[in-house]
């Protein structure tokens, strides 16, 4: 096996993305820049009704305005109005999958579902033309709590069916005898509110007949080219040999572009039956009701523990908010964190129930950390009101319950087996460079001082599992595609490479960490590898980047790819240089026949021999290249400390967030700049959710916070300097010792920023604060407290 070499332009140096160059200065690709002759636009009729009858749908009015070509409702496209697919049917038969079509055919279920679309020369056109569609509703009672979706009596989502519950999924048990046997058991019921996903670049999608040929080509604004193409071959009967799914250059998704939308098959059938190319981009408007949501559940939590603070079982009781339809993965999403609730802590009994639930509100779906923040999020919570019904420090309390790093490899009462770790670590290092003992003695003074400004201190110390695979695991909780990735990479004749990979980056930096992996092991400069991603012509293998995959599953298969382009080098250079190919060690890009150093050749030099074939031995080809598909045999564990010192003003509600560090633990690291970029991002998104987001509906499925003048997300003003570091335990599962980054952030920082503020307000009775912890909600929590208005 080949070695992996630390030089100074490859692994586990923090140089600067190649890619960013281009993406700074606008010399890039994205889906909406690309312009081709004859291009219809595409518009969509959206309902303003959460919940109605469709009693007429009339395009004609819209059909006679200037410059529109065609317009459809569900009734004229007839067997062009392709369903959207949710391949994940959690608890098999017993999953209600109710039809999601591309248009909406009998009803409207929630405000923004599509009843028409009109086509036109301009995208000007077809917005005016809408308004011409002629559509008349019969309201209907909507539902948008779960609560009251389960109620009976409650208006039903879909009709076919007997009530609003999507599935009941249950793991576990015993929590009954560990409680039966505690000194103390802790009840909290937490929400975790709806978000949506923001991205920089709203989605956008442009299809395209190929010339004379049955081919299709769609570039689209998606996380998942790969999964895209089978699953639009699936639902629109195109040939997957004639179907080219592109991602070009993508501005962010979050999981909110891991999905098949309706645009995207709207687009591909009406490209295909007009015979011109259409293109739609999505507004922010749009944006909020049409691109799924994230999150949204009811936590129902019970810790028991001994009077000294042991915890004895687990039980967690959720609620998960489907939304009116189910995408591509809505409703396995909240059990994503199924395995996550007990973290990174040892207990004797876990029983979980999840209940899914339509509400006549846009569906959910994966969204940054997809199920794992929130189960972060409830046991982290609970561990701090434990700690304070104890009267035990909260640090204190989760030492006394954490996984040890002599334990591992450690199997959780949840039936994970986490390789390696060390939280005590991770968290000694986070203590100092917080000044924990410090901020509590200041926190001390303010309180004896009756200060109105009060200091809290939120800690939140996770694990996540990342790298969703392997495939025989996905297969076993009937996820329908497998968690495999592949890599190929070639030596062009000029000494050059190309690496084409399964992963489709969208902000990551995959162009200049694959090339540091490949670089460290074939031998050449990282500017010297190119990098292909996000283009099924190009690409044809791989099921793409979601769930920080990339580097603990993509990762590994460069690693094999490149390890296989040497050993295949390794033949030629052993024929050239008349020896055995076990004679040559290759150190740092060049073979070299062992005991004579001077007898040498570079890798780039047995690139040219293989392209003129002039001197090969026989029965080898005259190429050089590897391939490799790999499957990994389990999840990765990384892990971290994260602490929050907030200053909570108990007259106003006003929250600050004064000092954040984070220590994260992602194993080996291919480029230390990449992943603080990661990391920052990461707790930026979870401070999000913890203090500004949060999706709003009126009784009625109105979305309140349909604007980014409504919905609240944090800009670089509003947030400190992060403090981050990191400690290093390898993967033992995982070749290259990686253990993933991209969610880290957002897991751990949303139970660390309410954990600070209820902490800062406990003296006061406080045990819960909303989130979004706005000053109206800190507000309210303290008057609760107190037992006045709320």
């Amino acid at each position: 096996m080949t070695e992996v070499v630390d030089t100074p332009t490859a692994f586990g140096r923090p140089i600067r993305r190649k890619e960013d160059a281009k993406l700074l200065h606008g010399r890039t690709n994205w889906t909406d820049n690309i312009q081709l002759p004859g291009t219809l636009h595409m518009a969509m009729v959206r309902s303003p009704m959460a919940h109605a009858r469709i009693a007429k749908v009339d395009v004609t009015a819209a059909l006679a305005r200037p410059g529109v070509i065609a317009a459809y409702s569900a009734a004229d496209l007839g067997e062009l109005n392709s369903g959207v697919p949710c391949v994940w049917p959690v608890s098999g038969d017993d999953t209600v999958m109710p039809p999601f079509p591309a248009l909406a055919t009998d009803k409207v279920r929630h405000v923004g579902d599509v009843v028409a679309v009109v086509l036109a020369t301009s995208a000007a056109a077809a917005e005016d033309a809408i308004e011409s569609v002629d559509v008349e509703y019969e309201a209907l009672p909507a539902v948008v709590g779960m609560l009251d979706a389960l109620s009976p009596g409650s208006a039903l989502v879909h009709d076919q069916a007997t009530n609003n519950t999507c599935y009941v999924y249950d793991l576990g048990g015993g929590y009954d005898e560990a409680a039966a046997k505690a000194d103390v058991i802790v009840k909290r019921r937490f929400v975790n509110q709806r978000l949506i996903p923001s991205f920089m670049e709203p989605r956008a999608v442009v299809a395209a007949p190929m010339g004379m040929s049955d081919e299709m080509t769609i570039w689209t604004s998606t996380q998942i080219p790969h999964v895209l193409r089978v699953l639009l071959t699936l639902v629109t009967g195109i040939p997957e040999q004639n179907l080219r799914v592109v991602a070009p250059d993508v501005g962010g998704g979050f999981g909110g572009k891991l999905q098949i939308y309706r645009e995207e098959i709207l687009a591909l059938q009406l490209a295909r039956k007009l015979g011109r190319p259409v293109k739609w981009t999505e507004t922010r408007s749009e944006n909020m009701v049409a691109t799924h949501h994230g999150r949204d559940q009811i936590q129902d939590i019970e810790l028991a523990a001994t009077k000294d603070g042991t915890f004895l079982g687990l039980k967690v009781t959720l609620l998960a908010n489907m939304g009116a339809y189910l995408g591509i993965i809505t409703p396995g999403t909240p059990l994503l964190g199924m395995f996550m609730f007990p973290g990174i802590y040892k207990m004797d009994a876990y029983q979980f129930r999840c209940t899914g639930v339509f509400t006549n509100t846009t569906q959910t779906d994966a969204y940054r950390g997809a199920g794992r923040p929130e189960a972060t999020f409830a046991i982290e919570r609970i561990v701090d009101e434990l700690a304070a019904e104890l009267g035990i420090e909260p640090m204190e309390l989760r030492r006394r319950n954490w996984i040890t790093h002599e334990e591992f490899p450690y199997t959780t009462v949840a039936g994970l087996t986490y390789d390696t770790g060390n939280y005590e670590a991770a968290t000694a290092k986070a203590l100092d460079m917080f000044g924990y003992d410090e901020l509590r003695a200041e926190q001390k003074r303010r309180r004896e001082a009756g200060d109105p400004v009060q200091l809290g201190i939120g800690i939140s110390t996770f694990t996540e599992m990342c790298g969703l695979a392997p495939s025989r695991t996905l297969g076993a909780l009937k996820y329908a595609a497998g968690g495999w990735e592949h890599c190929t990479i070639r030596l062009l004749p000029t000494g050059k490479a190309e690496l084409v990979t399964g992963t489709s980056p969208h902000g990551q930096g995959h162009e200049t960490a694959w090339s540091q992996i490949a670089s460290s092991i074939i031998g050449i400069p990282v500017e010297d590898i190119d990098v292909v991603h996000g283009d099924t012509g190009r690409a044809p293998y791989g099921m793409d980047t979601y769930g920080s995959r990339s580097l603990a599953v993509g990762g590994q298969a460069i690693k094999k790819a490149a390890d296989r382009l040497v050993e295949n080098a390794r033949l030629i250079a052993a024929h050239q240089l008349e020896c055995a190919p076990e004679d040559l060690e290759f150190v740092e890009g060049t073979f070299k026949v062992k005991g004579d150093p001077e007898k040498a050749t570079p890798i780039q030099a047995v690139a040219w021999a293989a392209f003129s074939a002039h001197n090969l031995p026989d029965g080898v080809e005259p190429m050089i290249s590897g391939a490799a598909t790999v499957d990994p045999e389990d999840f990765s564990y990384p892990h971290g400390t994260h602490l929050a010192a907030m200053e909570v003003d108990t007259e106003t509600g006003k929250v600050r967030l004064r000092k954040y560090v984070c220590v994260d633990d992602v194993g080996i690291q291919v480029n230390p700049m990449i992943v603080e970029g990661q990391v920052h991002g990461g707790v930026a998104q979870g401070v999000g959710q913890a203090l500004y987001e949060g999706a709003e509906y009126d009784p009625d499925g109105n979305l309140l916070t349909a604007s980014l003048a409504d919905y609240l997300i944090p800009s670089a003003a509003d947030l400190p300097t992060f403090e981050t570091g990191t400690t290093v335990t390898p993967s033992t599962t995982h070749s290259l010792g990686t253990k993933g980054v991209g969610e880290a952030g957002a897991i751990a920082s949303t139970p660390a920023i309410i954990n600070g503020i209820v902490d800062a307000l406990r003296p006061l009775g406080v045990t819960d604060v909303l989130m979004p912890a706005s000053p109206q909600n800190v507000w309210r929590a303290i008057q609760a407290a107190k037992g006045g208005a709320a």
